[in-house]
């Protein structure tokens, strides 16, 4: 193509995407339903994608501040979403013994172990002084839990081992709660009801917000041997994380793990694994087949949105070779070819449908940012998103352009200079 021919396309795309915008003006109802639901699909690939972009985010940080070769000792691990109606048959996990400390405690003395972190929590009251919360995040925790979870002492101290040999009335609580707790205050030595019991605060933690750990939260950790005795919980469903020795390969210390937790729990040779061993990929992978039927509902929903603007297109452009009749007659008569006719429609139609994708672009955009802002989600406009959205809408105009398009392309000069 000479540079002569390209300078003349660009011209008349301008020219195209002048005359749609025209459109849009004269005929500002029908063009609002056409963008309309360009727009609704635009923002539900927008929303949704930055949504589960944030998910992913939160997940993979909560994954790296746990080490990169930390695996996790589960009671049952499905790697998807589980339906039950009740059903023994239906509920695999119950035909999975209970994870105990006695285990856990088995595990941390494995040679290819470093560290260990038992973990069990739930939600419950906590007091100070007339002060009463609900449904404050509770979590029972083996000593070394901040080098497998990671975070921060901004003051005090963590519970020492001997504390929690002796399930010690202590509690670690994070920022969030000392400011609902004792605004201004320094919370160190001071004496919290936890289910009404008394536990003295011996340090203040602060940890990075994410979605399954939001810092934004009141929340508190205590000795799991103290965790047993006080909490209200929902038994047996204990989850370790396992950290391997430096020397050590994750694939050698889930060796030697399943090995002691085969030999403790008497299973023979055929016989399978009655507990889960899972890696941070399989947790990555698992999240993935969740998300998989977000895309699809995400797929279908923005489809119907794109669909509808793709009605509209059709309608507004008949109008519009309806109305440019003639027009198309004398610029036929002045040796305009097929191919310039059908482009001028296509870009038009085009225009509208881009129109439409900035407009949802938009809202989707503010959606995201109305989920970072008021939840621990993430979530963040992927590019991909934004890229796939432009293509899916321009394709829309130009699929459902081509009719009206080729209709005023095969108008006869003489019946068009003859419309009234």
């Amino acid at each position: 193509m000479s540079r002569r021919s390209r300078l003349g396309l660009v011209s008349r795309g301008i020219e195209g995407a002048g005359i749609a915008l025209d459109s849009l003006r004269s005929n500002k109802v029908r063009a609002a339903l056409t963008i309309l639901g360009v727009a609704i699909g635009v923002t539900v690939v927008i929303a949704m994608a930055s949504a589960i972009t944030g998910i992913n985010r939160s997940i993979t940080a909560i994954l790296e501040s746990a080490g990169p070769k930390t695996f996790f000792v589960f009671r049952y691990f499905s790697g998807g979403l589980d339906v039950s109606d009740g059903s023994d048959e239906m509920s695999p996990w119950r035909r999975m013994p209970e994870l105990t400390m006695e285990e856990a405690q088995l595990i941390r003395h494995l040679p290819a172990v470093r560290e260990v972190n038992a973990e069990e929590s739930t939600e419950g009251p906590v007091g100070y002084e007339g002060v009463n919360l609900s449904g404050v995040h509770i979590a029972g925790l083996s000593p070394t839990w901040l080098q497998v979870n990671g975070g921060d002492i901004l003051a005090g101290r963590n519970f020492s081992q001997l504390e929690y040999a002796a399930s010690a009335r202590v509690a670690v609580i994070n920022d969030k709660l000392a400011e609902s707790l004792f605004p201004g205050l320094d919370p160190i030595g001071r004496k919290i009801k936890i289910y009404g019991q008394p536990f003295e605060v011996v340090g203040l933690h602060a940890e990075a917000a994410s979605l399954f750990s939001n810092a934004s939260d009141p929340r508190l950790a205590i000795p799991h041997t103290t965790f047993a005795k006080v909490a209200d919980y929902e038994r047996g469903w204990m989850q370790i994380a396992v950290v391997p020795t430096e020397a050590t390969t994750v694939n050698e210390a889930q060796d030697e793990v399943t090995a002691a937790l085969r030999t403790r729990r008497g299973l023979h040779p055929g016989q399978e694994n009655n507990f889960a061993l899972v890696t941070q990929d399989r947790v990555l992978e698992a999240f993935n087949s969740v998300t998989a039927g977000f895309f699809v509902v995400m797929i279908t929903l923005s489809s119907v949105g794109l669909m509808v603007g793709g009605i509209g297109v059709v309608a507004i452009m008949m109008i519009s070779v309806t109305e440019r009749t003639r027009e198309i007659g004398v610029r036929k008569a002045l040796g305009a070819t097929r191919g310039e006719i059908l482009f001028q429609f296509l870009v038009e139609a085009a225009t509208l449908t881009l129109v439409g994708c900035l407009v949802g672009m938009a809202l989707g955009a503010l959606v995201a940012w109305g989920v970072r802002s008021f939840t621990p989600i993430p979530a963040t406009v992927p590019l991909g998103a934004v890229v796939a959205a432009v293509i899916s809408s321009i394709l829309t105009g130009v699929l459902f352009g081509l009719y009206p398009a080729g209709k005023a392309a095969r108008l006869d000069p003489v019946e068009a200079l003859r419309y009234e």
